[in-house]
């Protein structure tokens, strides 16, 4: 049986509204926690990870509220190509960001990540080194981003996409689920460390643009394979490859600074071709995309 099935739209709303009340209210403890230390790094980052499982936590709670069980949260595997695809997606916009600036002599040589593995490996050719840090990355690395990654993605799409889904359309639900989204960073971004190298207003809109952006891939994928795991998966991956791989060895510099991380205009920019292209492909979800009857 789906999950509210036979319930009508104002229950459905209901549980949407009791879902982002509790999402909030236990992230608002880790807000002031965070806040108060002045960076994401304090106690070793268990508050960023406390914050990270509070919209799972809360999806799940209300889910069991409402329904008695966690069915429709999407446990299902499903078709493995789209975890694959889930895997890969923001390693390829990732790669089509920071590699022309990377060839046009923005990468790092020299970088923290980089001097450790030449002072393990100092007979391995560089090329060899860059390759072992990506390979590690991209597999034990994987790991505790996973880890992370499914606290939030329990919620947002373990919860709150299936829901609005059942009440909307799809490009609603990619962007009123965006904007909740990226609402919720914005706390980090305006009185802790999470944001870029230009001023706050900047980092607030270019990560807004991504994050609402990437929202519709995250529903996409999640609508199309029934599986909560592949958003898992481009959670941790996006989280990966942009920040522990691409962003730790570019150079910084005044274009650098505005174009590369979450804050700058070129993951921006992939957000919205992202975007477009899933709204292009809206036909191929369950119901062509219309909200699922209640």
């Amino acid at each position: 049986m789906e999950a509210f099935e036979g319930t009508d739209r104002s229950r459905v709303k209901l549980s949407i509204a009791v879902y982002l009340l509790l999402t909030f209210a236990l992230s608002s403890f880790f807000y002031w926690k965070v806040i108060h230390a002045g960076s994401l790094t304090a106690d070793h980052g268990l508050l960023v990870l406390g914050l990270m499982w509070c919209p799972g936590v809360s999806g799940l709670a209300t889910r069991l509220a409402f329904q008695g069980n966690l069915r429709g949260h999407g446990f299902g595997w499903g078709k493995t190509k789209y975890e694959v695809w889930s895997y890969l997606i923001p390693l390829l916009y990732s790669s089509a960001v920071y590699l022309p600036l990377w060839f046009a002599g923005g990468f790092n040589s020299n970088s923290e990540v980089m001097t450790l593995f030449s002072s393990k490996m100092s007979q391995v050719p560089f090329a060899a080194r860059e390759l072992v840090y990506f390979l590690a990355l991209a597999t034990l690395g994987m790991i505790g981003s996973c880890i992370a990654a499914l606290g939030e993605e329990l919620g947002w799409r373990g919860f709150l996409v299936p829901q609005l889904a059942r009440i909307t359309s799809f490009p609603v639900v990619g962007f009123v689920s965006g904007a909740i989204w990226a609402s919720w960073h914005v706390p980090l971004i305006v009185w802790a460390d999470y944001r870029g190298f230009g001023p706050v207003w900047y980092s607030v809109t270019c990560f807004a643009v991504l994050v609402m952006g990437i929202a519709f891939l995250f529903a996409w994928m999640r609508l199309k394979s029934g599986s909560v795991w592949t958003a898992m998966l481009l959670h941790a991956s996006h989280n990966l490859f942009v920040q522990s791989f691409y962003d730790a060895q570019t150079k910084r510099g005044h274009f650098a600074d505005l174009w590369t991380t979450e804050f700058g205009a070129g993951l921006a920019i992939a957000g919205i071709v992202v975007a477009v292209l899933c709204f292009r492909r809206r036909g191929e979800l369950p119901n062509a995309g219309e909200p699922a009857a209640a």
